[in-house]
């Protein structure tokens, strides 16, 4: 049986039975029945498609990713794949759509279309039009992040703030006077990049508890801006002693400008911060930070949207995660000051 046999007996044209079982459009309820009708006669089972057409929906979900122009990260690869795992166990499919830049017409395809049955959003800005849009067309939606605004949307997060406040911390008991917080880059800063304004608070905070300077600098997400960080930094702060970072993407390149430098980690200059293992365990020695949860992230924000797509009036839901900060080996006591 084919979608033109459907259509002849149910009296609707091949359109409107393929928008049927997309969801790619509206359908009439009376229309939509004597399709379903035809297909239960027939006895045709067809998996997805069928129980999209039951049940009114696509069982497909979108995950709104950084533009594609940009290299995604190892953290948010992972997040990535691990919605992609979560949903395949939930018999759903996921629709990957760009946004940012030049890509603002495939969100709002993505959108308004009736492509998906809801969306992942990433990296959200702390102001970020496109969750006001998700709000306005009542999809149901998570974050991953979260607007100053939060109340009326559904998020999990990682608590920026009080990780690097954690590290900061950390690296003052170790004697450390001043200290660096690489943060990402401007281009992301400057939107308002609600993790990177976070770890700015922490680091802030933190600086003022303990009573020691601090300096932040905005780096490109690659290891070549990460170590042209470090040369500035040691260049035009000659006192300065450690760095925290949130920008993983970084860490091979502050590695290099270090030994490039002459110092020893740690002996001669801690490093530390928040990041997805693999970074954590590749840096050497290994990194002294709180490890992000990706993967589990990406199975929890699958299962939140499936909550908010089954009820989607019950009040959101806000999980902020807050992994310990693992002591490894990149940090230990200041040096003598050079």
């Amino acid at each position: 049986m084919n979608i033109g046999e459907i259509a002849r007996r149910a009296g609707v044209s091949r359109s409107t039975v393929s928008y049927a079982l997309s969801g790619k459009r509206p359908v009439a309820a009376d229309t939509r029945k004597r399709i379903q009708d035809v297909i239960d006669e027939l006895g045709y089972r067809p998996n997805a498609t069928a129980r999209a057409l039951k049940e009114g929906r696509t069982r497909t979900i979108g995950l709104v990713i950084p533009p594609a122009g940009n290299r995604l990260t190892h953290m948010q690869l992972d997040f990535v794949a691990s919605v992609v795992d979560a949903a395949a166990g939930a018999d759903l499919d996921v629709l990957l759509s760009p946004s940012g830049g030049d890509h603002d017409r495939s969100f709002e395809r993505l959108v308004s279309e009736s492509r998906v049955d809801g969306v992942i959003l990433m990296e959200i800005r702390l102001q970020d039009a496109r969750v006001d849009r998700l709000l306005r067309t009542r999809l149901p939606f998570v974050g991953i992040g979260h607007t100053v605004d939060d109340a009326a949307m559904c998020w999990i997060d990682v608590d920026y703030a009080g990780l690097i406040r954690h590290t900061v911390r950390h690296l003052a008991d170790l004697g450390h006077r001043k200290v660096a917080l690489i943060s990402r880059s401007p281009e992301l800063v400057a939107a308002g990049y609600g993790p990177a304004l976070r770890a700015r608070q922490g680091f802030t905070a933190a600086l003022g508890e303990r009573g020691i300077d601090g300096v932040e600098v905005a780096c490109g997400d690659d290891a070549r801006s990460g170590q042209e960080c470090i040369e500035n930094l040691l260049r035009e702060h000659r006192d300065l002693t450690a760095v925290t970072t949130v920008n993983e993407a970084a860490l091979p390149g502050i590695q290099r400008a270090l030994a490039d430098a002459g110092l020893r980690v740690p002996q001669d200059f801690s490093v530390t911060g928040v990041a997805g293992r693999l970074w954590t365990e590749d840096f050497r020695p290994p990194l002294t930070a709180a490890d992000v949860p990706a993967h589990d992230m990406g199975e929890q924000a699958v299962a939140l949207l499936i909550e908010r797509i089954a009820a989607p009036q019950t009040p959101p839901r806000h999980i902020l995660l807050a992994p310990p900060v693992s002591l490894r080996s990149s940090t230990g006591a200041a040096p003598a000051r050079r």
